[in-house]
């Protein structure tokens, strides 16, 4: 199987080649447009500042491929925000392919969001034998409301989506590399789709 994590400068990758690893898969770190384009399966970290990923996206033409791709597409935190077609950190625009706008948390919470939460209404082949309220693993202050993609959902500072599915493209807001075993599942169940 060819998985390859795309390489633009904003995400954790070597923890989740690590992951993908003790899956028994490996993984190739890169920005080719034709190498993602050929693969298998495609992983989309991200974390830092939304404004900086979208234009070093942008450098490397990745705004334009991430859209096209048929393949299935797992992005990862930040990963799964720019999915939107916009973001509140910035005001900018992502890669279109949610019709929603990325939301900050509010002031009545700590921001951000560190540490071990529950997911909850799990409704995707991603959550594959785990139960709700299994906890994943967040570190962040902007979150994806609840929109007609949602496929889990998590409580902080009110109900948000921890998870989406729109055709290929898969987002989970929470950090499987970091999320121990249950973390682990959810990547063998992308790995594992068609």
């Amino acid at each position: 199987m060819n998985v390859a994590i795309i390489d633009y400068g904003a995400g954790n990758t070597r923890s989740l080649q690590f992951a993908l690893e003790r899956l028994g898969v490996s993984s190739v770190l890169t920005a080719d447009s034709d190498i993602i384009q050929h693969a298998d399966k495609v992983i989309f970290p991200g974390q830092g500042a939304a404004q900086s990923a979208m234009e070093k996206l942008k450098q490397k033409k990745l705004d334009l491929l991430l859209p096209e791709l048929t393949q299935p597409v797992l992005g990862i935190c930040l990963g799964m925000q720019l999915l939107c077609e916009q973001t509140e950190e910035g005001n900018v625009n992502g890669l279109g392919i949610l019709s929603t706008t990325v939301k900050r948390f509010s002031s009545k919470v700590k921001v951000p969001q560190m540490g071990w939460n529950s997911i909850q209404n799990l409704a995707s082949p991603l959550f594959e034998h785990l139960s709700p309220g299994t906890f994943m693993y967040l570190v962040h202050s902007y979150f994806v409301p609840i929109v007609p993609e949602t496929i889990a959902q998590s409580n902080y500072d009110g109900l948000y989506s921890v998870a989406v599915q729109k055709r290929n493209f898969f987002g989970v807001q929470f950090h499987p590399e970091k999320s121990s075993k249950a973390g682990q599942v959810v990547l063998q169940n992308f790995l594992s789709l068609p």
